[in-house]
């Protein structure tokens, strides 16, 4: 099984954010649990992939706009559809990359939408590996750009399967029908970018200024942990501030001042994670809080805004333990 993160607030939780977070608006409640999650079993070979036939988007036309989308009209392709509504010019979408993206997903035969992040104003962020994620995103966004609007007709050989998703109100026999404005893309080796900034504090750790993908070098003084929490540029960028109830795609490496021991990594994952504020421990919380996205931050956490006394089991953490953390803001969603 994948090594979770020990981000989340609750030692009991130990895991990362499922896809969409939240949902606190009237409008998201008939769809909460429906984002584009791999069923449990997603073992099918590769789809053949077509140009149509696709529902017009009669409304909500523009890239990052709510669309309206038709009732499907005949029989859906067997085979999996997809088309390029607008193209857009960044990056080119890989195998196994993190998709920051806008969704929505509706039944082909009724029109009924499932789940839409729109109204949530929450950017998905999902990794389009096998098993995160249903196998009509992981190969009907692969070659995509960021900046794009693509539409997606997925049978369910390449959605929920045989089994459908009874929660969501999907049938076993159900086409979906997607539209994703795809925002950005990143992969495990995604790193801050921006302007270095002096570490001039001899009593603070100093962490490493490589922007290759590789884990930066995080190096803590011989000196007495410091009481109150330090959150610290290493590396500026110039996107948007990070709001306290925000949720972040992040790379990070967490050390113990005591000793300089490494105890989570998603660079040693080799998996981006994302979270919202609200369900990591305070010191997190108020580190980033405020922080612009493209930075490197260095965050110094004490015990009571951490773990305190009680520590994930079979993290090596001990009790009252102060924790140093070296993350990088890749988005903020």
């Amino acid at each position: 099984m994948r090594r979770r993160s020990l981000l989340i607030a609750v030692p009991a939780g130990l895991a990362t954010l499922a896809a969409c977070g939240d949902d606190k608006s009237d409008s998201g409640k008939a769809s909460e649990t429906a984002s584009p999650s791999a069923p449990e079993e997603s073992a099918a070979p590769s789809p053949k992939i077509v140009e149509g036939p696709l529902p017009a988007i009669t409304a909500g036309t523009k890239f990052g706009e709510k669309p309206t989308v038709a009732k499907g009209s005949g029989e859906p392709s067997k085979d999996l559809a997809v088309k390029t509504v607008i193209a857009g010019g960044g990056r080119t979408i890989a195998e196994n990359d993190f998709v920051v993206a806008n969704y929505l997903g509706q039944v082909w035969s009724t029109a009924k939408v499932f789940d839409n992040s729109y109204d949530r104003k929450q950017l998905l962020a999902i990794q389009l590996a096998q098993g995160t994620i249903i196998d009509g995103w992981r190969y009907g966004l692969v070659g995509k750009k960021t900046g794009s609007r693509v539409q997606m007709a997925i049978p369910p050989t390449w959605g929920y399967g045989d089994q459908g998703n009874a929660q969501a109100g999907i049938k076993g026999t159900d086409t979906l029908v997607f539209v994703v404005d795809v925002e950005d893309t990143f992969n495990a080796k995604s790193s801050a970018k921006g302007t270095d900034v002096a570490q001039d504090d001899i009593d603070l750790p100093k962490v490493g200024t490589n922007t290759d993908g590789k884990a930066p070098s995080i190096e803590v003084p011989d000196a007495a942990a410091p009481k109150k929490l330090v959150a610290n540029y290493v590396i500026e960028g110039d996107g948007a501030k990070v709001g306290a109830e925000d949720s972040v795609l992040v790379q990070y490496k967490g050390v113990l001042w005591d000793g300089g021991k490494e105890f989570d990594s998603t660079y040693g994952r080799g998996q981006l994670t994302s979270f919202s504020l609200q369900q990591v421990v305070k010191g997190w919380a108020q580190g980033l809080t405020g922080k612009k996205v493209g930075s490197r931050v260095l965050i110094v956490i004490p015990p009571e805004l951490g773990y305190g006394d009680n520590p994930p089991q079979g993290s090596g953490i001990q009790k009252d333990s102060t924790l140093v953390f070296s993350v990088d803001i890749l988005a903020k969603l």
